[in-house]
């Protein structure tokens, strides 16, 4: 066989060639693991300032929906949305200087009232790729107020996604709540002292460029707790304020702090059955587990709670077809992927 023409590397070639793959993944793998929220712990803003989201708040961050808050520490002590004391709460931020805060339930004066947070990703997310979301939130109780604002705590804080940005000024029209969010918390944000890590997943089925942080449900569809007898003292709101911090959104489940392990995971074992159903679903060894279904589009179908180790869900009326239960159970977020058949 002719050989002449053909040039082989040498030695010294091969070994620069190894070490050139070696450098460009490890140059990749940053990329996967990066946070796509910008100036995630509201650090980052062009002054020290009072106001509220949108006019002078934490860069890259906007209202979707009523006038969130720019809590700052470089404000006075007690100052309205100063840190650690203000007009809704006594909290330090989870991490740096600042945090956002968000009323998160109302149901006085304007029924259904919510405040949404917006940023662009720093990138689009891809299609078919999961994507892992956490970030800190705290429940708000007391403040410097002469009789506090807050006393209610509730659930379903979360991350909803969306192709265009949606800001809010003031005399806008109060956005629809969806009743859907990509990622929700299922628990009531109780916890008046510490931050709660909220964290899980989800397959992004378009190409997001934007995510806002909120409670997206209706009064009717929410869960409150109440931190506070009614009427003790007799200035009485039965609102929830929700303070958020360390948000973050990546491609890979070391992207984020997720907790113990992923924060939301497939689970295994046989806890459906039978899975494909028909009349009834058993749910087993989950008693005390908050539970919701969402169908194959992510529209929520039920909620509630797991009241026993064998526990029925009626789906006799059900439409056929695919769905998808979530539990919060033992301190973690499970996926149970389930079937309707004739």
């Amino acid at each position: 066989m002719n050989l002449t023409g053909c040039r082989y590397p040498t030695f010294k070639q091969a070994v620069q060639r190894a070490w050139l793959a070696v450098c460009l993944l490890s140059c990749a793998l940053p990329l996967a693991s990066q946070n796509l929220v910008p100036n995630p712990g509201f650090e980052e803003a062009d002054t020290c300032s009072s106001m509220s989201f949108g006019i002078e708040g934490p860069l890259h961050w906007f209202s979707a929906n009523g006038t969130p808050d720019h809590l700052q520490s470089c404000l006075p002590y007690g100052a309205f949305n100063g840190l650690p004391m203000n007009f809704f709460t006594y909290q330090e931020p989870f991490e740096g200087t600042s945090c956002a805060g968000i009323a998160t339930y109302w149901q006085s004066g304007q029924t259904d009232y919510r405040e949404w947070l917006m940023a662009p990703l720093l990138e689009p997310l891809e299609v078919g790729q999961t994507y892992y979301c956490s970030f800190r939130a705290n429940t708000a109780f007391g403040g410097n107020h002469s009789y506090p604002q807050f006393w209610l705590a509730n659930d379903k804080v979360g991350m909803l996604f969306t192709m265009q940005d949606r800001p809010w000024t003031e005399g806008d029209l109060f956005p629809t709540r969806p009743n859907y969010a990509h990622f929700t918390h299922p628990l009531i944000l109780a916890d008046t002292v510490d931050w709660t890590l909220l964290s899980g997943s989800f397959v992004a089925d378009s190409a997001y460029q934007y995510v806002m942080i909120g409670q997206f449900f209706s009064n009717a569809l929410t869960d409150t707790l109440h931190l506070a007898p009614q009427g003790d003292p007799w200035f009485w709101f039965p609102r929830a304020y929700t303070l958020v911090d360390a948000v973050c959104v990546s491609a890979s489940p070391g992207g984020c702090d997720l907790g113990q392990g992923v924060g939301e995971v497939q689970a295994t074992g046989p806890v459906l059955f039978p899975n494909p159903a028909q009349d009834q679903l058993i749910v087993g060894q989950r008693a005390g587990a908050e539970a919701e279904v969402l169908d194959a589009v992510g529209r929520l179908l039920w909620q509630g709670r797991i009241t026993s180790d064998r526990w029925a869900l009626d789906v006799r009326f059900w439409a056929r077809g695919a769905y998808m239960l979530r539990m919060a159970h033992g301190g973690k977020v499970e996926t149970h992927k389930f079937v309707l058949t004739e």
